[in-house]
């Protein structure tokens, strides 16, 4: 009879809190496709023809209970056709000591590519990268990169346990990776994420294959400062501190944005010398090397003319606070003029 057993692999990962349901990856995972005809063995831990006893989901399975598809063959269980019904924990015993437990899962037939289930973004070049998982219904999830993860190895380093849960039931990693910065890429990253369904009943697999300038998107860059120049503003931009280094070698391209006084129309530039009648600037960045998506904007800021420094952080309440301190200096000198 011709058996096999599918992806059985890593221990905990990260989970969606619940009082009841699988929550995590267990130890030893059995996915089978639906109806396969192909029936799944699954052999109890010991060393030894002592008699020992199957329970699925905490009920002991005797010859005269066992469920359609389930038989019992010595220290084996074998499944054929698991459907619903069957998947779960299976678990071995002799006596009151348990040997061995698996899980059996469904593999889930879900349309989509990896791209519509998780995001994945690279700050730079270094040595890691971060990934969202978007699709809800899925109370666990792990991601693993490189060949052995694709194939489902036992060897495979999955990743999960440090990662967190953010809003939505969302999850959120963070991959290490071993491209060198400065070499050009010649191979893509295989990355697989596996996650189990909320009714912990199924397992979606999903594999994708990418190199890491694609997923580059820098983050915001920062303003240093403003400095008049006849009829023109000269803007001082500086890479964001998450960004790779040298900065001579890895280089960014800036665009500002920039509204005008007089009518309040927005205008973009490349170059960092900009309009000097302006009232507010914002700026984004990217890698010209590889196009890469452009940076989140930087908050607006408001210019004011006439100041050495004149780049300032839009503040809510600025007008009011500078009549409050004008305030103070006025009666600050006039103490002081009836002192003397």
């Amino acid at each position: 009879m011709k058996t096999f057993s599918l992806w059985i692999s890593g221990l905990l990962l990260i989970s969606l809190t619940g009082a009841h349901g699988l929550d995590y990856f267990p130890e030893n995972l059995v996915v089978a496709k639906e109806n396969d005809v192909n029936p799944i063995k699954l052999t109890c831990g010991t060393t030894t023809k002592e008699t020992v006893t199957w329970k699925h989901k905490g009920e002991e399975l005797d010859e005269d209970s066992v469920e359609e598809g389930v038989e019992l063959n010595g220290s084996d269980l074998i499944l054929s056709k698991v459907e619903t019904p069957l998947v779960g924990e299976y678990s071995c015993w002799r006596g009151e000591k348990m040997l061995s437990s698996f899980h059996v899962l469904l593999e889930k037939e879900e349309a989509g590519e990896l791209e519509s289930f998780m995001s994945c973004r690279a700050k730079s070049y270094n040595c890691s990268f971060s990934c969202t998982w978007n699709r809800t219904g899925y109370a666990a999830v792990r991601l693993g990169l490189g060949h052995d993860c694709r194939q489902g190895l036992k060897s495979c380093q999955w990743l999960g346990s440090s990662s967190k849960k953010i809003q939505n039931g969302a999850f959120q990693f963070e991959l290490p990776h071993s491209l060198s910065p400065y070499a050009e890429e010649s191979s893509r990253l295989e990355l697989t994420a596996e996650a189990i369904s909320i009714n912990n009943q199924s397992v979606l697999r999903r594999n994708k294959n990418f190199y890491l300038r694609d997923i580059i998107q820098p983050d915001s860059p920062k303003i240093v400062r403003c400095q008049a120049v006849d009829q023109e503003l000269n803007v001082t931009i500086e890479p964001p501190s998450t960004w790779s280094a040298p900065h001579s070698f890895f280089t960014l391209e800036n665009e500002i944005e920039y509204r005008l006084k007089d009518d309040d129309k927005r205008g973009r530039s490349s170059s960092t010398l900009i309009p000097k009648g302006i009232s507010q600037l914002r700026v984004r960045c990217r890698d010209p090397l590889v196009v890469s998506a452009w940076s989140q904007w930087t908050p607006w800021k408001n210019v004011r003319t006439g100041r050495e420094v004149p780049c300032q952080s839009r503040k809510k309440g600025g007008k009011k606070n500078r009549k409050k301190k004008q305030e103070k200096r006025k009666n600050q000198d006039a103490g002081l003029s009836q002192a003397s």
